[in-house]
């Protein structure tokens, strides 16, 4: 197993263009604690943290790649900015995934995530698209307030619970196609401030 100290050395190395450290498939037992700190790019794709996570403040100036990553406790990404890419997709949230108040400025990537106990991405604003393709979440999540500048990919997700997007701002294109709340259309329950085309 990888020392959550390694790691926490190696993303406080200064940012540098077209660099970003190669932290595939590690096994992180302890908690990773980078809140409010200034992060280079990165990729965890494949890594599991069996402990609490916590980027709450940080600003990730590189690439920040989450892919297929398992989460197996709390995550905390709250009033995060990424300054880059930033991918979850095929990632596993065992906690709720909380992105309250957090800044994309390039794509937001969670197709195929499953997120088991929900979460919070309310006052969100992404620059980029946000790709929820095909995702799995288990119970309840907010949207509320987010700005989604880039529009928003949402086919085939499916939200057992409530999905609440009041006064959710979607400026891009907006596909919903066959994505279901509780067995319903999302199209039929969501995004009254729509100011794209809708697919539906």
């Amino acid at each position: 197993m990888t020392s959550a100290a390694d790691i926490r050395e190696r993303l406080l190395t200064p940012w540098r263009h077209g660099e970003a450290h190669d932290l595939r498939d590690l096994d992180i037992a302890e908690p990773l604690d980078l809140s409010g700190c200034v992060l280079s790019g990165f990729d965890l794709s494949g890594t599991r943290f069996r402990a609490p996570v916590d980027f709450s403040g940080a600003r990730l100036e590189g690439l920040s790649w989450f892919t297929g990553v398992r989460f197996d406790d709390a995550t905390d990404f709250i009033r995060s900015m990424f300054l880059n890419d930033a991918r979850f997709d095929g990632s596993r949230f065992a906690g709720p995934a909380v992105f309250s108040g957090a800044e994309f400025r390039g794509i937001a990537r969670f197709d195929g995530a499953h997120l088991d106990a929900g979460g919070d991405f309310s006052a969100i604003t992404s620059y980029g698209n946000f790709a929820f393709d095909a995702v799995r979440i288990k119970a309840p999540i907010e949207f509320t307030g987010a700005e989604l500048l880039g529009g928003l990919w949402a086919n085939q997700a499916h939200f057992e619970h409530e999905a609440d997007f009041a006064s959710t701002q979607v400026h891009g294109r907006l596909w919903l196609k066959n994505a279901v709340v509780q067995n319903h259309p999302l199209s039929e329950t969501a995004f009254d401030l729509s100011f794209g085309y809708t697919y539906k």
